[in-house]
C-alpha cells in the first residue's frame, strides 16, 4: 500500500512537471501554430491556382488541336465548374451545386473558346482539422515524451531518499520496540517502591516516567499511523477515560490539581480504541501542564443526541487558538513537550468527523470540547 502511494505521488508530479512545460512552451507552440496554418492555407491556394491553371491551358490547346472530344483535367481533391456568359452551367467535375461556404475557391474569366465558356470556377474544401490534429499529435507525443523522461529522473532522483526512509523507519522501530520494555520496569518498581516509601522524590520520578510514556505513545501513533490503517470498534468511552483519568491523578496532585469528573455511565462509540486514547490523553495532559497550581480541572463526558467530552481548565489561556494544532507548536517553549500532542489529535478528529471547539481566555483558562456521532 505504501509503495502504491509513492508511485501514486511520483505519477502526480510527473504530470505536474508536465504541465508546467506544456505551459511554458504553449507561446512557441501558438508562434508555430500560426506558422503552420499560414503555410497551409498558402498551399491550398497554390494547388488551386495550378489546378486552375492545367485547365485553363487544356481549354486553349483544345482550342488549337482538331479533336472532337475535351479531356477535362480532374483533381480528387477539388471540384471545377464551366459557366456561360450567362452564368449557366456548362460542365462541372460534380454532381454537387457550386457552392463557396466553407471552401475557397478562384474564379477566372476566359477567352474565346471551342467550348464556348466563359468562366471557370475551381474549389477546393478548406478546413483547418488536419493542422488542428497534426498540432494535437505533436502536443502529445512532446507531453508524454516530457511525462515519461520526469517520471523516470524523479523515480530514480528519490531511491536513495526511499532507502534512508527506510533505514529510518526500521531504527525508530527498533528504537521504540527497545524503549517500551525498560519504561514499563521503571515504573513498574517505581510504582513498588512508592507503595513501601512515600517521598516526593519516588513521586516526581514516577510523574517523570508516566509523561514519557505519554510521549512515547504520540510517536508510537505517528510513525505506525503511516502504515497502520486504525479500523473503528465499539468502544467503553466512558470506562476508557475512567481508567486514563487514574492515570493522570498523580500528575495533577503533583501540582496540587484537583479532577472534577462528571461522567455518565455506559457511553460507548464506535471509534478505535488507540485513537479515543490519544484524544483523552493529550487533552488532560496539556490541561495540567498549563494550569496554575493549585487549581481545578473539570472534565465531563454526557451523552445527549451526541457524545460530548469536555475538558475545562482555569490555567494561563492559550494566545493564539488557530495554532495551537499546528505540528510542533507550542504556546510555552518552557513548559517543554514537542508540540505534537494536539497535531496528532486534529488529525485524528478530521479522520472521524469529530467537531473539536478550542473556547480560551487569557489567564482565565480554556475549555476543549469534542462533539462525537454516537
Amino acid at each position: 500500500m505504501k509503495e502504491f502511494h509513492n508511485k501514486n505521488h511520483i505519477i502526480k508530479l510527473s504530470f505536474a512537471y508536465t504541465i508546467s512545460i506544456i505551459v511554458l512552451i504553449c507561446i512557441p507552440a501558438y508562434l508555430y501554430m500560426q506558422s503552420e496554418i499560414n503555410s497551409y492555407k498558402f498551399n491550398q491556394y497554390k494547388s488551386i491556382d495550378e489546378h486552375t491553371l492545367a485547365i485553363q491551358r487544356a481549354i486553349y490547346d483544345f482550342n488549337d488541336s482538331k479533336k472532337m472530344i475535351f479531356r477535362f483535367p480532374k483533381s480528387f481533391l477539388m471540384d471545377s465548374y464551366l459557366l456561360s456568359k450567362d452564368k449557366e452551367l456548362i460542365f462541372s467535375t460534380t454532381s454537387q451545386a457550386l457552392k463557396y461556404e466553407n471552401n475557397i475557391s478562384k474564379e477566372i474569366i476566359l477567352s474565346s473558346n471551342r467550348l464556348n465558356a466563359k468562366y471557370l470556377i475551381v474549389t477546393k474544401e478548406f478546413s483547418y482539422k488536419q493542422i488542428y490534429l497534426k498540432i494535437a499529435i505533436l502536443t502529445l507525443c512532446i507531453g508524454l515524451f516530457i511525462f515519461i523522461s520526469a517520471y523516470l529522473i524523479i523515480k530514480q532522483s528519490i531511491n536513495p531518499y526511499k532507502k534512508a526512509n527506510a533505514y529510518l523507519d526500521a531504527f525508530f522501530n527498533d528504537a521504540m520496540h527497545e524503549l517500551k520494555t525498560p519504561l514499563g520496569v521503571i515504573q513498574l518498581n517505581l510504582e513498588i517502591l512508592e507503595e513501601k516509601q512515600n517521598s516526593k522524590e519516588l513521586k516526581r520520578s514516577l510523574n517523570a516516567v508516566k509523561n514519557l510514556h505519554l510521549i512515547y505513545d504520540d510517536i508510537e501513533y505517528l510513525i505506525k499511523n503511516k502504515r497502520v490503517n486504525y479500523q473503528k470498534e465499539n468502544s467503553d468511552f466512558t470506562e476508557l477515560l475512567k481508567q486514563r483519568i487514574n492515570i493522570f491523578e498523580s500528575l495533577a496532585l503533583s501540582k496540587e490539581i484537583k479532577l472534577n469528573c462528571i461522567i455518565k455511565d455506559d457511553i460507548n462509540i464506535e471509534f478505535n480504541r488507540t485513537e479515543l486514547q490519544r484524544i483523552i490523553d493529550n487533552t488532560i495532559s496539556n490541561s495540567i501542564k498549563y494550569s496554575k497550581a493549585k487549581s481545578n480541572i473539570n472534565i465531563s463526558l454526557i451523552k445527549d443526541e451526541k457524545v460530548i467530552f469536555k475538558v475545562q481548565d482555569f490555567g494561563l489561556g492559550i494566545k493564539d487558538t488557530n495554532k495551537i494544532f499546528d505540528r510542533y507548536y507550542r504556546e510555552d517553549s518552557i513548559k517543554g513537550g514537542f508540540g505534537i500532542g494536539l497535531n496528532i489529535v486534529k488529525n485524528i478528529c478530521t479522520k472521524n468527523k469529530v467537531e473539536v471547539i478550542c473556547d480560551s481566555k487569557l489567564n482565565k483558562g480554556t475549555v476543549f470540547t469534542y462533539i462525537f456521532n454516537s
